[in-house]
């Protein structure tokens, strides 16, 4: 049976945003909350693996209280060199994943709230079909989600520097990347800025809409 598991990467400081963005939150959750519910919708295992950094103590104090950690759905991993880019954060994930049983990992950015499960459940569906990266392709962007499979991480850690993470495994090696056709899914914005978190809460309102 495939496994697959999810990594969220939230350390960053939020300097746009006025503070680490790990821990604004949406409604009444976090949005790593929402990212992490999306990933094991989308057929993630669990625990989804969460890389914080700025401002870890609260952050962490936060979350553990939250209903995701205390059912086990998410595991907390502290990047302690988040200041020195996104690639630490992936570096982190990867080896605290190093022990698992996963054959692939799905990774998403931690501020984004809009990505869907069934964008997780196309990447997934490549891997199983035999891709080796599948990456998320909204329009003519590659975005997230993107799905590594366990024989890229060495590589992956290896090329991951500054803010760049999977991409700069992506740019190396364009023949394992598969695209995988999202057009008909809203891509997953950053929220940045407090104006972004209200635009992704009016986005969630109108999806409760669409649901009901």
């Amino acid at each position: 049976m495939t496994r697959v598991a999810g990594l969220v990467l939230a350390a960053g400081g939020g300097t746009r945003f006025g503070k680490p963005k790990i821990l604004v939150r949406l409604a009444d959750r976090y949005l790593v909350e929402y990212v992490a519910d999306a990933l094991l919708s989308g057929g993630c295992v669990a625990p989804i693996v969460v890389v914080g950094g700025a401002a870890w103590e609260e952050a962490a104090a936060a979350l553990r209280s939250s209903s995701a950690v205390q059912h086990r759905r998410l595991r907390l991993v502290h990047n302690t060199a988040w200041s020195a880019g996104l690639a630490t954060s992936l570096r982190t994930g990867l080896d605290a994943l190093a022990a698992s049983h996963a054959d692939a990992v799905v990774v998403a950015l931690g501020d984004q709230p809009g990505i869907t499960s069934l964008a997780v459940r196309r990447v997934i569906r490549a891997f199983q079909s035999g891709a080796r990266i599948a990456a998320a392709k909204y329009g003519d962007r590659r975005a997230h989600p993107v799905l590594l499979s366990r024989d890229c991480w060495p590589e992956a850690v290896r090329l991951a520097a500054g803010d760049e993470g999977a991409r700069s495994l992506m740019r190396a090696h364009p023949d394992w990347v598969t695209e995988i056709w999202c057009d008909d899914l809203v891509m997953p914005v950053d929220v940045d800025t407090p104006t972004d978190l209200e635009a992704a809460e009016r986005q969630l309102r109108e999806r409760s809409v669409d649901k009901a």
